[in-house]
């Protein structure tokens, strides 16, 4: 299969829309094409093309920052010369000066299908400012690895921040070209928008279920998004981030895995099995020991539970990660009822907000763990009309 950047070196005719006009990327490690080589470097290459500036998200356009709010400067491409302006420094949306750099901005950003992940806020930003100043966008479209199941609660109002770019679930099973054109509508943006469209791509399709599997490299597109399971469960273990549970930082298998040195890992999974083993299909939870070298928990044995969703026991249309968390967050909560679970701090800069509120985009999730008289029924209750709205908002914006 091909993915957008492939597409666009592949195919004169695209390629001469760009000629005579400043084009700028929007990248990270994981810009890469077919044969990995980095968009920088075959964008640069093309006669028709000339670069005049590129943009970093979170994790910067290198990747090498580990850990959120750690902020990357601007700079110059040592090779090409031209400027890299950081989307994740002093500001995170572009400045006007910024804009007049470029007639045309090629976004080459690999997702993980999941709203917290800020390369979706990133893309409205962008997309609002090249509203403002006339420029034109081009998402180079690239699976979502996570596919197009849909789970978890809809952003409220008022609750909109850096991981939280609008009004969608956790899961939003859709690619960033899609989410675009939703973008555009939802917030009557009134740009020149274009996805160069994959081909090829299957996100039904097993064993990848939304990544290629054998036929594309997996390149970590922030530095804690080591391979597919990753991906897979990411929609519900990004919530440790604002637990103080680790969430396997400081190991080799981070956000596929949770757990403290002062719980009973076993002992969670079987409460896991009693309060909602119909939230627990298409994977295997595994209780094990770990010892993060940096992060929360630091140097400390910690019981943990692992999410196995790289089995044969795997089932795509039955996993539910976010579920699958919160049902893990209950279950400490329900064997250790006074546990100091949540953290408190300015999570990705919202400030007055429990991180796990910032993160679920309310106090839903958070409020359910906490009620002793709550069961899975509830949290159900509330939560699958968001997804059911969900499913029939996005389908015209579908394009695979």
């Amino acid at each position: 299969m091909n993915f957008g950047l492939d597409r666009l070196l592949s195919d004169d005719a695209l390629r001469a829309q760009l000629k005579g006009r400043r084009v700028a990327l929007l990248a990270h490690p994981a810009s890469v094409t077919k044969d990995l080589g980095h968009a920088v470097d075959a964008l640069a290459a093309c006669p028709e093309i000339e670069l005049t500036a590129a943009f970093g998200p979170q994790h910067g356009m290198k990747g090498d920052l580990q850990d959120n709010m750690m902020e990357s400067p601007d700079y110059r491409d040592p090779v090409h010369g031209f400027p890299v302006f950081s989307l994740y420094g002093e500001v995170r949306r572009p400045r006007d000066e910024w804009m007049e750099t470029f007639d045309v901005v090629l976004i080459d950003l690999q997702d993980l299908g999941c709203r917290i992940y800020t390369y979706v806020t990133t893309l409205l930003y962008v997309l609002e400012a090249a509203a403002k100043h006339g420029k034109s966008v081009w998402v180079l479209d690239r699976p979502n690895p996570a596919g197009r199941p849909v789970e978890g609660q809809t952003l409220k109002p008022g609750w909109e921040s850096f991981v939280g770019a609008g009004p969608m679930p956790m899961r939003h099973g859709m690619t960033m070209g899609e989410l675009g054109l939703w973008f555009i509508d939802q917030f009557k943006l009134d740009v020149d928008y274009r996805v160069v469209e994959m081909q090829g791509w299957a996100p039904e399709a097993g064993p990848g279920f939304g990544w290629p599997l054998g036929e594309r490299a997996w390149v970590n597109p922030s530095p804690n998004a080591p391979n597919l399971s990753m991906a897979r469960a990411y929609a519900g273990t990004v919530m440790l981030e604002g637990a103080t549970l680790s969430e396997g930082r400081g190991t080799t298998r981070p956000l596929e895995l949770f757990g403290a040195p002062d719980i009973d890992a076993r002992a969670v999974i079987a409460e896991m099995h009693v309060l909602a083993p119909e939230w627990l299909g298409g994977c295997t939870l595994r209780d094990m020991w770990f010892e993060p070298t940096f992060h929360k928990h630091v140097g400390k044995l910690c019981s943990g539970v692992q999410i196995h969703v790289d089995h044969p026991g795997y089932d795509h249309a039955a996993f539910k990660p976010w579920r699958v968390q919160a049902l893990g967050f209950k279950a400490i909560r329900r064997l250790y009822p006074d546990y100091d679970l949540w953290r408190d701090f300015p999570y990705e800069y919202a400030f007055g907000k429990l991180p796990i509120d910032v993160i679920n985009g309310g106090p839903g999730l958070r409020e359910w763990v906490d009620d002793a008289a709550a069961g899975p029924g509830d949290l159900d209750e509330a939560t699958r009309p968001d997804e059911a709205a969900w499913e029939e908002a996005r389908r015209v914006f579908l394009l695979y």
